[in-house]
């Protein structure tokens, strides 16, 4: 139990700087849980719909790989993102049983706030970057904006229920250090670089907490308190304002100009994902066959509508083309069981719970459960939350039952 509660700390830790270490760490995970494992107590667990539908989703993309024209690497690589989904229900399991979940939350954030620090040095100094200078993004040390994005906002606005907690207990120097490490995050993305997704997402996550946590009149003072800050900050940060004037300017060159913009691009694959899943609306046309789909639509086309991809950068519409509309009742379902599962108080159900609204409204833009660090931080987040959540329920439960 110590040596995979120790691996689940050190794969929290890896997330937000290595690939590789991640992947390996995950299958140290898997190896070392086994032997922890009661096979009639995990079996009951399967039987939850927050395990049944991960699983269910990683069986359809197998099964899918029978009705698919793609070749069979192609299918096969597709079934590849979804067997992460696999390691939620031992997740569960482990951390129903585990003293240290929170353990995996500290390691996380504690990796993210040094990673805070990399991405200001590397602002500054831009030659101490560990990515290819071609490729390269002012302030991102490792891996890529988008990924930095999602770690920090999902940082920033989880410390806001430890926060008001501590406010409400008269702990305020801890409050304090807790509430300048969130601002340090959100000072990175308004002032070196974020993602216009994360900028859409952030502001979700923030009404989520203030109406689940705060009373309606704390939540006007909230959110006027937001909207100046946000005013100061956009006049203050020239990098914020370009970042949310490319929004219009891009959709403008798309319409008028037919110009290969990164919301062209989206409306593009849209639609054509749309009229993939039209075709085939019941199973879809199986794993692995968005590729194929895109370089027949391709033909003879120029510009935007010559683009062949194998991400239509939509969660629903990712799943809708390869597996109908099973596929999307699947997914849902997933989203749906893991929102109902975090409905309580505490800190495991508002960072779970907050996982799961962030991974729900970034995959409008983004196929975020397939991808990998997104797709990690559904499963570490969920996974770890749940099995506290599961754990306070059951020793709620115990009481209760030894009074009767």
């Amino acid at each position: 139990m110590t040596s995979a509660d120790i691996v689940a700390v050190l794969l929290a830790f890896a997330l937000p700087w290595s690939t590789s270490l991640v992947g390996i760490l995950g299958v140290v995970l898997v190896l070392v849980m086994g032997p922890t494992i009661d096979a009639r107590a995990f079996m009951a667990q399967l039987k939850r719909p927050i395990a049944v539908a991960p699983i269910a989703l990683f069986a359809l993309a197998l099964v899918g790989t029978l009705w698919s024209d793609a070749r069979w690497g192609l299918r096969l690589y597709a079934v590849a993102p979804t067997a992460k989904l696999l390691l939620l229900p031992l997740l569960f399991y482990h951390f129903e049983r585990s003293e240290r979940g929170l353990w995996v939350f500290k390691a996380f954030l504690a990796s993210c706030a040094v990673m805070v620090v990399m991405s200001w040095i590397v602002a500054f100094f831009p030659e101490l970057t560990l990515k290819a200078r071609d490729v390269a993004s002012r302030g991102i040390f490792v891996k890529n904006y988008i990924d930095q994005s999602q770690e920090f906002a999902l940082c920033a606005v989880a410390l806001a229920y430890p926060i008001a907690m501590l406010l409400r207990e008269k702990k305020f120097a801890l409050a304090l250090g807790l509430g300048l490490l969130a601002l340090g995050f959100l000072a990175n993305m308004a002032f070196v670089i974020v993602s216009r997704t994360a900028l859409v997402t952030i502001p979700i996550m923030l009404l989520a907490f203030a109406v689940l946590h705060l009373r309606w009149q704390t939540t006007l003072l909230v959110v006027s308190a937001c909207l100046v800050a946000g005013v100061l900050t956009w006049f203050a940060s020239p990098q914020l304002e370009s970042t949310v004037g490319k929004f219009e300017q891009e959709y403008r060159q798309y319409r008028q100009e037919g110009a290969a913009t990164s919301i062209g691009e989206r409306l593009e694959y849209y639609r054509k994902s749309l009229g993939f899943f039209v075709e085939a609306p019941v199973a879809g046309h199986g794993t692995g066959s968005i590729e194929g789909l895109f370089e027949h639509a391709a033909t003879g086309q120029t510009g935007l509508a010559a683009e062949v991809v194998r991400n239509p950068h939509n969660q629903t519409l990712n799943v809708a083309v390869q597996w109908g509309t099973i596929g999307v009742v699947v997914l849902y379902t997933m989203w749906i069981s893991h929102l109902m599962l975090f409905r309580g108080e505490g800190l495991a159900n508002w960072i779970g719970l907050l996982v799961v609204v962030q991974n729900i409204f970034t995959s409008l833009f983004n196929s975020h459960i397939f991808d990998f660090h997104e797709g990690w931080m559904y499963v570490i987040g969920v996974g770890v939350a749940g099995g506290l959540v599961l754990k306070m329920r059951g020793t709620a439960k115990a009481p209760a039952a030894a009074g009767s």
